[in-house]
């Protein structure tokens, strides 16, 4: 590993646990207004569908909605199960037995 890079990371680590760490010692006096409380209540699950679905659309760099295509259906089971039972191991669990089973039976 050259300097810069060692450089970046430790930047990296200071900046982020930084932030993590400035919640607890002055998170007692921070409010934040209801509007962005319930504002941020939907970041994980936009942070995960930014992440998800150019995955599953395109897994090869370009559009792919063919049968061979296994995490079209791996991702729509995981959003059926997470819809389903509102747990979020089960939509994992079941997205993975999904993928697994179109790629064993399909390719």
């Amino acid at each position: 590993m050259n300097g810069d890079l060692a450089l970046a990371l430790a930047g990296m680590v200071v900046v982020t646990y930084g932030i993590r760490l400035s919640f607890l010692v002055f998170g007692h006096r921070l409010t934040f207004p209801a509007w962005l409380e319930r504002a941020l209540r939907y970041v994980p699950a936009a942070v995960l569908t930014a992440l998800v679905v150019p995955m599953a659309l395109a897994p090869q760099d370009a559009i792919d909605l063919s049968l061979h295509n296994a995490y079209l259906p791996g991702t729509v089971a995981a959003i059926a199960l997470a819809l389903w039972s509102r747990q979020t191991l089960t939509a994992i669990v079941g997205a993975f037995v999904v993928f697994g089973l179109w790629r064993w039976l399909v390719a």
